[in-house]
């Protein structure tokens, strides 16, 4: 039986993910190679991203400044 995923566990784009925190698409790639976010899985060449994760990312940026 398989059960439907929460929202929280939704895959996105770099893109959509940078819509969702209001950053652009650059800077989630940025936080990609400082280690600050992870991809959770790809489509085709695109990297995919959990937007939890993005959200966790985006909470650390702002308590860095």
């Amino acid at each position: 039986m398989r059960t439907a995923r929460a929202p929280e566990d939704a895959l996105v784009t770099a893109d959509l993910a940078a819509l969702e925190v209001g950053v652009t698409p650059a800077t989630i790639r940025k936080w990609v190679q400082l280690e600050r976010l992870r991809p959770a899985g790809r489509q085709g060449k695109a990297f995919l991203y959990r937007l939890e994760d993005v959200f966790a990312a985006e909470r650390a940026a702002r308590r860095r400044m």
